[in-house]
């Protein structure tokens, strides 16, 4: 029998049900989708890039799960600082995630219409990116049990995929495609590589690991959530973390002077080298089932977002926080992130990237100062045993300063984009507040209605 707790929002989903709601809008497919891109962004070293990605989102995932114990409440990043640090931190910190989360399904909609037109060049990029924003618009206004549902099936294909695809590698491999080794730290070391290189790569890549972030928004939806989204959140990044590096490892021994002609379809180019046209036909079905699902976890997490925002009365209550009569969905967010979906036909997909990992990282920056700040103000955080303080102090320390580091190597344009939209929550912020004279208004969470 599922609970609702006391906000009305009903405990319905499972671990695993979370798992692939987070990979869903994570993608494990995410590797080939943004493949040319991540090469450039990584100047062909992908392997160190993604582990260095990895072990930067272990990091931060740690400090997920430890603000998911201790806030099991939904809005993720922007709930953690408000609780942690101070409302209007917590504002400033949603609406920097909102760059992030507003994006994501962009970037669906952009790789959507490249593949698919690329396949059917006789229709044009517009139709395709309507029939997807249609078609997810639908699906989520139905509810979250029908997206994750969607979801669970959807990221089975591409794992099955993905294993293939590096067990292709491995044969050509050993059969003295590329290196002939599958042992080899070439593909980790070069002379050519440096440590900011290696970082500035870490940067791009870093987006194809931020569906934990996502899990956190179903808090409040998810069954015994704080024990389920902290294994949720290891779970997932274990998994995309081995697939996409041993996929760059593999790719790199086997074809070590592989190039491509054109970014966006960089991906395809690949899958004629390594397979031909059969592994390509079944390569861009999964591709295009993964960009859908990606895009339906997007804005299923992005419609939550803004309904906490809007439920907390920061965004207008009567838009934000507005549920559909019966199936109890912010119908509002939906149309919303769906109008602002056709950005995709204006956006190039680097672009967006860059913009999503500015509002990722920096909102990961502050998730790993929030459970630094917790630990700080408990009394009895001193006395704490060595592990308490190792995932309570050290472990998001190492993080924060990773997520630093990382947003350092970020592209200046995207930085300057994303702070000009930083002022602009600043300059909101200050209306709300009256220059900081009142506090931010809260909404009595007794009288909100139940999402689904």
């Amino acid at each position: 029998m599922t609970s609702t707790n006391e906000t009305g929002l009903k405990r319905t989903l499972t671990l695993w049900q979370v798992v692939f709601l987070g990979m869903a809008w994570n993608t494990p497919m995410i590797y080939f989708s943004v493949y040319g891109v991540a090469v450039e962004g990584a100047s062909g070293y992908l392997t160190p890039a993604y582990t260095l990605a990895v072990l930067a989102v272990l990091l931060t995932g740690a400090s997920y799960a430890v603000m998911a114990k201790k806030i099991p409440i939904s809005g993720s990043a922007y709930t953690f600082a408000k609780k942690a640090i101070h409302p209007n931190v917590g504002f400033l910190v949603g609406w920097v995630l909102l760059l992030n989360y507003l994006f994501a399904p962009i970037i669906a909609a952009i790789t959507f219409g490249i593949f698919l037109g690329a396949q059917f060049p006789a229709v044009p990029t517009f139709a395709w990116v309507a029939l997807l924003v249609g078609a997810l618009a639908f699906i989520a206004i139905m509810g979250i049990r029908s997206s994750a549902n969607v979801s669970r099936v959807i990221v089975l294909s591409q794992l099955v995929f993905l294993v293939a695809f590096m067990t292709i590698l491995v044969v050509q491999i050993t059969q003295g495609t590329g290196a002939g080794t599958l042992l080899s730290t070439t593909p980790f070391l070069s002379p050519e590589l440096t440590i900011p290189m290696a970082f500035a790569g870490a940067s791009v890549v870093v987006f194809s690991f931020l569906g934990f972030d996502t899990m956190t928004t179903l808090s409040e939806e998810t069954i015994d959530s704080k024990k389920t989204i902290p294994r949720a959140i290891f779970i997932m990044i274990g998994i995309v973390g081995t697939t996409h590096v041993g996929i760059s490892y593999f790719g790199h021994l086997a074809y070590p002077a592989f190039t491509f002609a054109n970014p966006d379809s960089a991906a395809m180019e690949l899958m004629m080298v390594v397979g031909g046209s059969a592994l390509s036909a079944v390569f861009i079905t999964v591709l295009i089932a993964a960009i859908f699902a990606q895009g339906l976890a997007s804005v299923t997490a992005a419609s939550r977002l803004l309904f906490v925002m809007g439920r907390d009365e920061i965004l207008p209550k009567q838009i934000f926080a507005k549920l559909h009569p019966t199936r109890k969905t912010p119908v509002n967010n939906i149309i919303i992130i769906s109008v602002l979906s056709f950005g995709a036909l204006f956006i190039p997909l680097d672009t967006a990237m860059l913009f999503v990992n500015f509002g990722a990282l920096t909102t990961f920056l502050f998730v790993n100062l929030s459970v630094i700040n917790l630990y700080l103000k408990e009394k009895t955080s001193y006395n704490s045993s060595f592990a308490y303080q190792f995932a309570n102090l050290y472990t998001p320390l190492c993080g924060a300063g990773f997520m630093m580091l990382l947003i350092f190597m970020i592209d200046p344009s995207a930085i300057m984009v994303g702070l000009a939209w930083t002022f602009a929550g600043v300059v909101y912020l200050l209306y709300m507040t009256n220059m900081f004279s009142k506090p931010l208004p809260q909404i009595s969470r007794k009288k909100t209605a139940r999402v689904n």
